[in-house]
């Protein structure tokens, strides 16, 4: 009996291959399994493992030019974000920041930073509809955020303790992120 050697399985597995070597594709499905990933919300750290921030000595830029002396979210909730328009787990998880920021915008700083070009930037939020605040870096990033990978997030108390130091794709909009949120503000 001879085996057919182009089975359904076979077809599906070369179209899959096909697709993550043609770039075009290969980055919707990139976007696509960090959408997956993104669906959970990130890890929050015990309060005996918890880093300090090792130094508020940072200056960034806003795309509007607003300069912000890092130091002024001293004693503030503040979530930070490292990030890249091509970076397929950013993107995945954008939407869930966007859902964050639209309602704690007034209650902590949002810090979204990115070390690209402000047009490319500029097109990309305009294009999504993202109202969150990206900077870019104008003075070197103190150590605690110096990461290998983007994206890199992290929720910081007002002591300055990282309650959260997530890499990769997230979900920020979760109950649990939320609950943690609201639990900092109040301390």
């Amino acid at each position: 009996m001879k085996k057919n050697t182009f089975s359904v399985k076979n077809i599906i597995y070369l179209v899959i291959i096909v697709a993550l070597i043609i770039p075009q594709s290969r980055h919707q499905i990139q976007i696509a399994i960090s959408k997956g990933k993104a669906l959970f919300g990130p890890t929050i750290s015990a309060p005996e493992d918890t880093k300090q921030i090792s130094s508020y000595n940072w200056s960034l830029q806003r795309l509007d030019g607003e300069v912000l002396d890092f130091n002024t979210t001293k004693n503030k909730v503040v979530f930070v974000n490292l990030w890249a328009t091509w970076c397929p787990p950013c993107i995945a998880e954008m939407p869930s920041i966007q859902e964050l920021h639209d309602d704690y915008k007034d209650k902590i700083e949002f810090v979204l930073v990115s070390n690209e070009d402000e047009a490319i930037i500029s097109k990309f939020l305009a294009n999504k509809s993202y109202t969150f605040p990206v900077y870019s870096a104008l003075s070197e990033r103190p150590e605690t955020f110096n990461v290998r990978s983007i994206p890199q997030t992290f929720l910081i108390d007002r002591q300055g303790n990282i309650i959260i130091d997530e890499t990769g794709a997230a979900n920020w909009n979760s109950d649990k992120v939320r609950d943690k949120i609201d639990e900092l503000l109040v301390l």
